[in-house]
């Protein structure tokens, strides 16, 4: 028998550079959104992508940080260490990073990954275009070249008008021509790294114009040294510890979800936890700021050809090579070069098309959406992702205790029975006979809803027969049963008849256990509706 071809790892190497041609500059970037020296950014494409590539299930993911993660950094550091130098805020920021990774451990111990689920896609839409206009309200005084007292994104806005007559002409131009370069690239040639041409061509700028512009400022060369977290800031700091770790893994499972090839195996969720934990704990003791998988990253190094996590690798010791004999020329940096990489990569976040394709579907997610944009914007990053939780529960919660109750017909020469609308008026019925279905668990929070939507058609159709469909409901509890019973007693009293049909197993459990088994008899409960259509068909004079 023939095997197949080994693969060659040429394509994933192929696939590391060009992806650490995106990391590096983004790193860079994340890590002045964090208000940390861009080093800091570079040790985050160190241990995570080792780690992951050693305990992760993904095989395309870049595990590095993201633009929410920064923000969010930024905000702890805020609260926490206001003025601090920048040794406290490493401190700080490693102590955020292994109280990240303790959480997401624990939470895979604790085979918590289902939790990525309880963020809803629309409510996700908004959290991160309150995301997205955060960061570029914030880097706006970049592109100006001026500096601005950072107190919340309205008064921001007003600072920077205030603040305009003092724009910088070289910055604003060098920011535009950046900007326009990594734009038009991604535009016109998506496989070359944007990030990275744009980059090069601000600090070429300042190399060769000698341009009066702000640079990041001198880079500590070499592999970071150990630093030992500041485990006393725990009661300061677990808060916003806990909200990364959520968004660090929402992020990561989203990407790993959506870069997944055909006949490649789908991320195990508790697995994935663990991986991105224990890389956010071992980074936390080489200053790195917590990380967690990039959608960006991960789409280049997917474009790029990875077929395993030799690319994440790949990509790590480039930054290794960035630190050891690239930071002389990383320090010609403008921070306007790095404030567009910022802003061209997270205005995607701010996704018209997303919203009008929610509306497009359900205006009501809409309002779920913008909620949560404004939640970010006007309660801050680590309160948003609160609310986008708690919107999220609070739909849920909603959807689960509103389970549609139809009104059925049947299509005109076959046993199918459809929803009763007008866009099928030659849909057969049958007078004296209501036909309902509802769909999903019945239990107490949602047995008085389903009762009161069953009345209303009930009242309005003064039926002899109710043939009451459940076949789409898995499990019924004991009070929706016991609304069951007495609903069976009252249309009894009122002179009609309910009719069971095509109850499943532990809906016919739980039934067989009331009065209401021996109330109805074999004869009113049915295997499927053409029984007892028939059946009615039968008992009609």
């Amino acid at each position: 028998m023939t095997q197949p071809a080994a693969r060659s790892p040429s394509a994933d190497v192929l696939a590391g550079l060009t992806t650490a041609a995106v990391v590096i500059p983004k790193t860079l970037a994340y890590a002045t959104i964090a208000g940390l020296p861009v080093e800091a950014g570079l040790y985050t494409g160190l241990v995570p992508l080792v780690v992951y590539a050693l305990l992760g299930t993904s095989r395309p993911l870049s595990v590095t940080t993201t633009s929410t993660i920064a923000i969010l950094v930024a905000g702890e550091l805020t609260l926490v260490a206001p003025g601090a130098d920048t040794a406290q805020l490493l401190a700080v920021t490693a102590t955020l990073s292994l109280m990240v990774g303790g959480f997401l451990v624990a939470a895979s111990l604790l085979r918590l990954g289902f939790l990525a689920s309880f963020i809803s896609a629309p409510v996700l839409t908004g959290f991160k275009a309150g995301i997205g206009l955060v960061i570029i309200v914030d880097q706006l005084p970049k592109l100006f070249g001026f500096h601005i007292h950072k107190v919340g994104l309205l008064r921001d806005v007003l600072s920077i008008i205030e603040h305009l007559p003092q724009t910088s002409m070289p910055t604003v131009i060098l920011a535009v021509v950046i900007l326009a370069i990594i734009l038009g690239l991604e535009h016109f040639a998506p496989h070359v790294p944007a990030p990275l041409v744009g980059v090069a061509v601000g600090i070429a700028a300042v190399a060769t114009l000698k341009l009066a512009v702000e640079s990041v400022g001198q880079i500590h060369a070499g592999l970071p040294t150990p630093i030992v977290p500041d485990v006393s800031l725990w009661r300061s700091l677990w808060p916003g510890a806990a909200g990364i770790a959520l968004m660090s893994f929402v992020e990561t499972a989203a990407a790993g979800r959506a870069f997944l090839a055909p006949g490649e195996p789908a991320p195990k969720a508790n697995r994935e936890l663990l991986a991105i934990g224990v890389g956010n704990a071992a980074g936390s003791l080489l200053q790195m700021m917590p990380a967690g998988g990039g959608t960006s990253q991960t789409a280049v190094n997917r474009a790029a050809g990875a077929r395993t996590k030799l690319a994440g690798l790949v990509t790590a010791a480039v930054v290794v090579a960035t630190l050891l004999f690239l930071a002389p020329v990383v320090s010609l940096m403008p921070q306007a070069a790095l404030a567009a990489v910022v802003i061209a990569t997270t205005f995607p976040l701010v996704s018209p098309a997303e919203f009008a394709a929610i509306q497009s579907v359900r205006t009501r997610e809409l309002w779920w959406a913008v909620a949560a944009c404004l939640g970010v914007i006007f309660l801050g990053t680590l309160n948003g992702i609160l609310m986008a939780v708690a919107l999220s529960i609070v739909v849920l919660l909603i959807q689960s205790n509103r389970p549609p109750v139809y009104e059925l017909a049947r299509k005109p020469g076959t046993t199918i029975f459809r929803a009763r609308t007008a866009e099928h008026p030659e849909d057969e019925t049958f007078p004296g006979l209501l036909m309902l279905r509802t769909e999903g668990r019945l239990h107490f929070a949602n047995a008085s809803y389903v009762g009161d939507q069953v009345w209303a058609r009930v009242n309005e159709r003064k039926p002899r027969v109710v043939a009451f469909d459940m076949r789409a409901v898995p499990d019924i509890e004991y009070t929706a049963l016991r609304e069951l019973v007495d609903g069976e007693q009252r249309l009894r009293d009122a002179g009609g008849s309910l009719w069971l049909v095509a109850l499943n197993p532990a809906v016919l459990h739980a039934v067989n256990r009331t009065p209401l088994a021996a109330r109805l008899g074999r004869e009113r409960m049915f295997m499927s509706l053409s029984q007892a259509v028939e059946a009615f068909e039968r008992s009609t004079p």
